[in-house]
């Protein structure tokens, strides 16, 4: 079973979001933002799997 899914589903103002659900119930990430149409909330998707999937973590609270 895979640790995390990505689920598309339609906001209250029937726009398509993206979230990124834990195996937990926990929700690690979002789109940010509502798209006119399914394929645009796909592509967030695929845009994240992409260019994200070694990202580095910028500590900036580091003094």
């Amino acid at each position: 079973m895979a640790s995390a899914t990505f689920e598309v589903y339609k906001d209250r103002s029937g726009e398509f979001r993206w979230r990124l659900r834990h195996s937990n119930g926990n929700v690690i990430a979002t789109g940010g933002e509502g798209y006119k149409s399914k394929r645009s909330a796909i592509n967030g998707i695929e845009s994240v799997k992409k260019n994200a999937p070694e990202a580095a973590t910028d500590d900036q609270t580091a003094g």
